[in-house]
This record gives C-alpha cells, structure tokens and sequence, in this order.
C-alpha cells in the first residue's frame, strides 16, 4: 500500500499525540523487537518508535529496516523518533484508521 501525501499528513497529525512504544537501543532491531513492533502495529495501526542515544542505527536506518521487517509504510522521521502505520487483519477491530483517499487519483482510475 502506497500512503499518498494527504494520508501520510493525515497520518503524522494522528501521530502527534502518541507516545514511543518502541525503543530501539543498542541491541538494534532483533526477532523479539520485531515481535514487539508487530503486535503494536496489528493492535494500533499506528505506532511511534524512538532510536535510544546508544543505538548504533540512525532514526533513518532505524526506520527503514524496522518498515522493512513489519511490512509496514513510513509515514515520518523526525529527531530520533519515527511512525509507522500498517492497517490492521483483525477483523473485530472497531477503531481502526480511516484514511482520506485522494479524490484526483481516484477521478484518474475511472
């Protein structure tokens, strides 16, 4: 899924207010952070994951392999923190993100 840049901007304004759940330290991105960032995804949608001072990963790199592992879409990097979004499978999830679709790309398709 390719976020479009209304989504993406609806998607940081989301992100906001969330608190890092994911923390990435010296140990870098292993199979149980992996496990960590999956569960929160498939649970949230949305989460905001922090490089720690001691990570030999920048926020970039960070990023890039956590979204990578996850199957998940950058949305943000700023600092040392990042957001990630993946929609969730579940299907008796009631909260889920409704993302604004982009009315020009979809006028394109017709």
């Amino acid at each position: 899924m390719e976020l479009t840049s209304k989504q993406r901007a609806q998607l940081r304004g989301l992100a906001n207010e969330l608190q890092p759940i994911v923390h990435i330290g010296k140990d870098g991105i292993g199979d149980n952070l992996v496990k960590q960032a999956n569960d929160a995804l498939e649970a949230r949608e949305l989460i905001k994951c922090r490089v720690l001072e001691n990570s030999m990963l920048t926020p970039r790199e960070a990023c890039d392999r956590l979204s990578l592992l996850t199957r998940s879409e950058q949305v943000q990097v700023i600092g040392t923190k990042f957001v990630l979004y993946r929609p969730s499978h579940k299907k008796d999830k009631t909260d889920k993100i409704v993302l604004v679709k982009d009315r020009k790309k979809q006028n394109e398709g017709r």
